[in-house]
């Protein structure tokens, strides 16, 4: 009588190409030619062996295939991290449009850790994936920039010089340059302003906005405060409990990270500032819970699936016409200011 363990071996045991090719009356490199969609192979045989293959449970040896010179169907998506709405949302657009394309994203989270990233670059290439969209550490590590010159990489939201440039991203200057113009025709003029530091790419841009609408309203800047850091809650949380403290406290606030703009409203929740009638606020990215915000915060608006989408469609467009080689593309994606109810003019 047959044994649990001989059954269940039975049972386990993988379909192979053979398998497949005895079942259709054709040659095992065939099968293989087939799955991997090889021009050499016609459209009616692939139809063929990918109907018997789902038929059989059989699924195509990918490490075979890379052995032999080919790269996966993975796209990688290396993130700083996904526990906002931001970065969630830039996966999921990113997912659904590499499964349209015929791709698997693979989702790696660096928590901005240059080591980390460095790490799962060299993961990817080692899966042969066939492409890399990053959102890029402040200075990555140089083994992972010689790494992503061999594959074909595009960086989304922030730009490192020595990534190239291929980038699509937020026209982050202009953003916060019409978010702060529009708190000083509120008539504010100390206004603070919270956000990510410098040396990333985004960051710069963004406090240049700043900067400048003070500049097209030719309005001083001397009762206007910065205030950098990390681009956490609990950053926003600590600056703007200083910030509230200070002598001169600010009558309005503009913020330029997700998470910053979350540190805000928990100080303010805390402190218990009246909004807009102590400090006029206008915060960074929508989720859904900023509308129903002391009556919805005023934000500014980003089109992050608009962006993602764009993003992945362009760069799967590349990698079937094997355009490996492009090295300059940049697009920048517009975003929108919301106002609704934490803003008001300066009495």
């Amino acid at each position: 009588m047959e044994s649990m363990n001989e059954r269940l071996s039975k049972e386990s045991k993988l379909v192979t190409a053979r398998d497949v090719a005895e079942t259709i009356g054709v040659s095992i490199s065939t099968i293989g030619r087939a799955m991997a969609d090889d021009p050499r192979i016609s459209e009616a045989t692939k139809a063929r062996v990918r109907k018997a293959a789902e038929r059989v449970g059989y699924v195509g040896n990918m490490p075979a295939r890379v052995m032999r010179g080919g790269t996966s169907n993975l796209v990688g998506l290396i993130l700083p991290d996904v526990r906002n709405d931001f970065y969630s949302e830039i996966a999921q657009a990113l997912s659904e449009t590499c499964d349209r394309g015929g791709h698997r994203l693979v989702l790696s989270i660096t928590n901005d850790d240059r080591d980390i990233e460095v790490r799962h670059i060299r993961e990817l290439a080692g899966a042969r994936a066939s492409g890399v969209i990053i959102v890029p550490s402040q200075q990555p590590r140089r083994e992972g920039v010689r790494i992503l010159q061999g594959i074909p990489h595009v960086q989304l939201l922030r730009q490192v010089n020595s990534l190239g440039e291929v980038w699509f991203g937020i026209d982050d200057e202009a953003a916060l340059c019409e978010a702060t113009q529009y708190l000083l025709t509120l008539g504010h003029r100390r206004i603070a302003y919270l956000g990510g530091p410098e040396a990333l790419s985004t960051g710069a841009a963004r406090v240049r906005g700043f900067r400048r609408a003070f500049d097209v309203m030719e309005v001083s800047r001397s009762q206007a405060s910065e205030w950098l850091g990390p681009t956490t809650a609990e950053y926003g949380l600590s600056a703007t409990e200083r910030m509230i403290r200070s002598s001169k406290p600010p009558t309005a606030v503009v913020t330029s990270s997700v998470h910053i703009t979350m540190g805000l409203i928990q100080s303010i929740e805390k402190l218990g500032i009246a909004v807009p009638h102590q400090l006029s606020v206008v915060g960074f990215g929508d989720p859904a819970w900023f509308q129903w915000w002391r009556g919805g915060l005023t934000t500014i608006q980003l089109p992050i699936r608009e962006l993602a989408t764009t993003c992945g469609l362009w760069f799967l467009n590349n990698l079937r016409r094997k355009r490996d080689g492009i090295r300059h593309h940049k697009a920048l994606t517009r975003s929108t200011l919301v106002e609704r109810a934490t803003t008001a003019k300066l009495k």
